[in-house]
């Protein structure tokens, strides 16, 4: 699996991970909606600690510096 992440987008899905999860967690979303965007958190948190991400595969994306 090649990194196709840079490190800038790294923390920018991390800190939007960790406000959705403050969100749900104190109660601001709730319902199908916080169930979605929590799931949606915790993909960009999975994507972050691997450095990729499968639809920049499908668009060919790559944000990582290095070759």
């Amino acid at each position: 699996m090649k990194t196709n992440m840079g490190n800038m987008d790294r923390m920018i899905r991390i800190i939007i991970a960790i406000v959705i999860g403050i969100l749900f967690f104190m109660k601001v979303i709730s319902g199908t909606l916080g169930i979605v965007l929590l799931v949606l958190a915790v993909v960009f948190l999975l994507t972050s600690l691997v450095s990729f991400c499968p639809l920049y595969t499908l668009f060919g994306i790559n944000t990582c510096k290095k070759p």
